[in-house]
């Protein structure tokens, strides 16, 4: 019980660790980065190694898009994102060319900061394993993860010519097993429900990978939300407690805590920690990573990282700094890890 003798000491416990939170400065890897934009354009390397030694970024999942915009011949002006117009998107494999190509023209002192993720095939293409299996042969050791895939994403979904891609199709279970046979994560964009629904419709198609793939570990992209869902939804009130079961019942779930999960989950209105987001990434230490998901410009990456750190300042301190940094390495294939650790 509160008394005046004990609230004085109470205070000035709290006035200690809140100096102590502010005191904390973090290095960060980027688990979300995509080099180019959805029409493969990008700022360019020197911008990104500029930000990235501005913001304490010592390392970044670099992929491209798997996907390119088309700018339609009856559209006067080009669109400047893929919800610009209504022209469709298309699966273009060339997107891994160019990362191979920028991470190549690396000094080799830099390579070492960038975790190039092989993201251009087609999910619905029970062929994409094959492809995925010859890039790895032409450039052997260079791949270090698979995505981000894009499945169920938002109005995206409704402008790739095809069938709806899903996390559970059969097409998909030969790239998963193809990433046990060469120890690469996965990083999944699998949509948690659609815009209009308030349940998980589409949680089932995550879940079975997840289940019958334990071998491979999966990087779930913003654990399933959008802008665009928030956009008409605001926040998903059972999103917390399905994560908390999932990372319960999944050893090999992994969380990317990129921008659409700062708010209005990991932060409330007035910036302030969830209390209750804070007790389940406190809970499982080492299956949270942050990204900044930028699309090919660089500028805001510091803006997006550091803008964890009212979050990261109220989980416990050895947990803030693997959250920050490390978490994201230690699911990089065990080669690479053991380079990191040279």
């Amino acid at each position: 019980m509160l008394t005046s003798r004990t609230m004085p000491w109470i205070l000035a416990l709290s006035a200690v660790i809140v100096c102590s939170a502010q005191a904390r400065e973090y290095r960060y890897s980027d688990a979300h980065l995509h080099y180019v934009d959805f029409f493969q354009e990008s700022a360019g390397m020197d911008e990104l190694l500029e930000k990235m030694a501005e913001n304490n970024v010592d390392h970044v999942m670099f992929s491209g898009i798997p996907v390119a915009k088309k700018w339609d011949e009856d559209e006067p002006k080009r669109p400047r994102y893929y919800a610009g117009d209504d022209a469709n998107a298309y699966w273009y494999s060339a997107t891994d060319v160019f990362i191979a190509a920028a991470y190549k023209r690396l000094p080799a002192e830099q390579r070492k900061r960038f975790h190039p993720f092989l993201s251009g095939f087609n999910p619905n293409d029970k062929n994409a394993d094959a492809h995925i299996r010859r890039m790895l042969e032409l450039d052997p050791g260079l791949w270090q993860g698979i995505g981000e895939v894009f499945t169920r994403h938002d109005d995206l979904t409704a402008l790739i010519h095809g069938s709806a891609p899903r996390a559970n199709n059969e097409a998909l279970a030969r790239v998963f097993h193809l990433a046990a046979e060469y120890d690469l994560p996965v990083m999944l964009h699998s949509n948690i429900t659609s815009k209009r629904e308030r349940e998980p419709i589409y949680l089932q198609e995550i879940e079975a990978p997840l289940r019958n793939h334990p071998h491979v570990r999966f990087i779930w992209a913003h654990a399933g939300t959008s802008a665009e869902i928030h956009r008409h939804q605001e926040k998903l009130d059972f999103l917390l407690e399905t994560v908390e079961r999932m990372l319960g019942q999944y050893p090999n779930l992994y969380i990317d805590l990129s921008w659409t999960m700062l708010r209005p989950y990991l932060l409330d209105e007035s910036g302030a920690p969830d209390a209750k987001w804070v007790h389940l990434v406190s809970s499982y230490p080492e299956r949270f990573m942050l990204g900044s998901d930028v699309v090919g410009r660089f500028g805001s990456l510091g803006e997006y990282m550091k803008g964890f750190d009212p979050f990261l300042n109220a989980l416990p301190e050895d947990v803030a700094h693997k959250v920050a940094r490390d978490n994201f390495l230690s699911v990089l294939p065990r080669k690479v890890q053991a380079e990191l650790d040279r």
